[in-house]
């Protein structure tokens, strides 16, 4: 498991494939000066409920990994985190498993 590290230092344990793809994401937004609403949502393990952080470019944003490989990457999973980013929801950081549905959803595949 790895850490999206936000602002000030709040630390969001994430499992190091999911948290490749959204630096990946992520990274493209920001590069471009976007700003943008980052939306997740918690599992019952963790307490349930939904968290959103609001990533700007002057805003401190760390990924750290806990694996010293980098994961193959999957196309479209990377495809469904940046057409999301573009609705008034924000970017949804979804599972893998949910990127090939949500992009046939939303027509963008």
């Amino acid at each position: 498991m790895g850490y999206l590290i936000y602002g000030a230092g709040a630390e969001y344990e994430i499992d190091d494939r999911v948290l490749a793809h959204l630096k990946i994401a992520v990274v493209a937004k920001l590069r471009l000066q976007e700003s943008f609403l980052l939306n997740w949502s918690l599992s019952p393990s963790d307490g349930s409920g939904r968290v959103s952080l609001w990533l700007s470019p002057s805003i401190p944003l760390q990924f750290r990994f806990s694996g010293s490989k980098p994961p193959e990457l999957n196309r479209l999973w990377l495809q469904a985190l940046a057409h999301s980013s573009h609705g008034s929801r924000g970017m949804i950081l979804m599972a893998e498993a949910e990127a090939e549905a949500y992009l046939e959803e939303v027509g963008a595949q």
